[in-house]
C-alpha cells in the first residue's frame, strides 16, 4: 500500500509540478463553505486539443485518495458509492461540473479534477488540477 501512495505523489508531481499542461485545466471554485444537506457544484475545463476525458478524485482527511469517476465528451460515469454526479462536456474549452448532493460532515475533503486523452487504443498522460477544497463549519468537530 505504501508504493501506492508514493507511486500516486510521484504522477502528482510530475504531472502538476512539472507540467506546462496543468496552467490548461482549471477548476473553479476554489474554496466552497457549505453546510451538512447541502449541494455543491466544483467546475472543471481545460484547453488542451484532443482531451476528451475528466477524472474527478477527492482525497480526504486520511490523506486516502478516492476516485469519484469520470466524464468522458458528455457522459457521466460516477463510481456507485460515490454519492456524486456530472454533467456538462470534457471537451477542450467546455465545462464538466461535479455535483454532491446532500453534503455530510466527511464531505469535507480536498477535490481534484484531470483531464486526460482517452482511447482504448492509448493513453498518453493526465493533467491534473489541485486542489479544490471543500471545509465545512462542522470540520472542528471531526
Amino acid at each position: 500500500l505504501r508504493w501506492l501512495q508514493v507511486l500516486v505523489l510521484l504522477i502528482h508531481y510530475l504531472l502538476y509540478c512539472r507540467s506546462s499542461l496543468s496552467d490548461q485545466v482549471h477548476q473553479t471554485p476554489f474554496y466552497i463553505q457549505a453546510n451538512p444537506g447541502e449541494t455543491v457544484e466544483i467546475s472543471c475545463s481545460h484547453s488542451i486539443q484532443n482531451y476528451d476525458r475528466i477524472l474527478w478524485y477527492r482525497r480526504s482527511q486520511d490523506t486516502q485518495l478516492h476516485f469519484l469517476g469520470y466524464m468522458l465528451q458528455s457522459l457521466g460515469n460516477p463510481e456507485p458509492a460515490a454519492n456524486v454526479t456530472m454533467k456538462g462536456s470534457a471537451n477542450k474549452d467546455k465545462t464538466c461540473t461535479l455535483i454532491i448532493k446532500e453534503l455530510r460532515v466527511n464531505s469535507s475533503a480536498v477535490y481534484f479534477c484531470a483531464a486526460s486523452y482517452h482511447s482504448a487504443a492509448y493513453h498518453c498522460c493526465s493533467v491534473q488540477k489541485p486542489p479544490c477544497m471543500l471545509p465545512m463549519h462542522l470540520y472542528d468537530l471531526l
